[in-house]
């Protein structure tokens, strides 16, 4: 049994029960619910480990209820995959911008729609207990610790935070305004410029073992987290 919790916010029904259907058969856990009213209830009591997020939901939409999922400090880490019908790049780039983490247009198929939960749940250190790594840089969240090589590195929260965010969404140019939002959280209080500080520090730490390249400037854009 895979033992994860995915919370299913889809309006048709008959999509709903396909995918229950589906994610039950891969031992999955599904919560169902047919607006972000009823989504929002369920998460006061249930922190799920991954939403489907239909985008046309009646009355709040799917991406102003992640947006607002990405303010609680309890499910602002939650891997949400966009269920849409709509796919223009404008379209994408919105829910992305409300924190969407990945996008599957309908019709789509079971086996893909399976495969792009895994690797988020991978990405997310949720799969197995696996923790984050890219090359000998490993990030065990369970655990709270970093290691190079093997070799244990001293990192501190914030910094912490940080690349974990960072190495669940790699390849992604973040502002900023967007990582006081999913780092820190829309409750807190701090200057952008604080961003570049502790980007900085990031850096320095990594830089002994020739890891600080994997933080890259984006000029006018913001950072990014990659290996090319």
């Amino acid at each position: 049994m895979s033992g994860k919790t995915i919370l299913v916010v889809e309006d048709d029904r008959d999509i709903r029960e396909m995918l229950q259907f589906s994610l039950q058969r891969s031992s999955y856990e599904v919560i169902e619910a047919e607006d972000a009213e009823v989504a929002m209830n369920t998460l006061g009591d249930t922190v799920p480990d991954l939403m489907l997020v239909d985008w046309m939901l009646p009355g709040m939409s799917g991406p102003e209820f992640v947006r607002h999922c990405r303010r609680d400090e309890l499910c602002k880490h939650v891997p949400v995959i966009m269920l849409t019908a709509r796919g223009e790049e404008q379209d994408k780039l919105h829910g992305f911008d409300a924190g969407v983490d990945d996008y599957l247009s309908k019709p789509f198929s079971q086996k893909e729609l399976l495969a792009r939960m895994k690797a988020l749940l991978r990405r997310s250190g949720q799969d197995d207990g696996q923790p984050l790594q890219i090359n000998e840089l490993k990030l065990d969240v369970s655990s709270h610790r970093l290691s190079i090589a093997d070799k244990a590195v001293k990192i501190g929260p914030t910094e912490f935070n940080l690349l974990e965010f960072f190495m669940q969404h790699p390849e992604r140019v973040y502002s900023r305004e967007q990582l006081l939002d999913r780092v820190w959280g829309r409750n807190v209080y701090v200057e952008e410029r604080t961003v570049d500080v502790h980007i900085l520090r990031l850096r320095k730490l990594l830089a002994p073992y020739h890891y600080d390249n994997l933080i890259q400037t984006v000029r006018g854009a913001g950072y990014r987290f990659s290996d090319k």
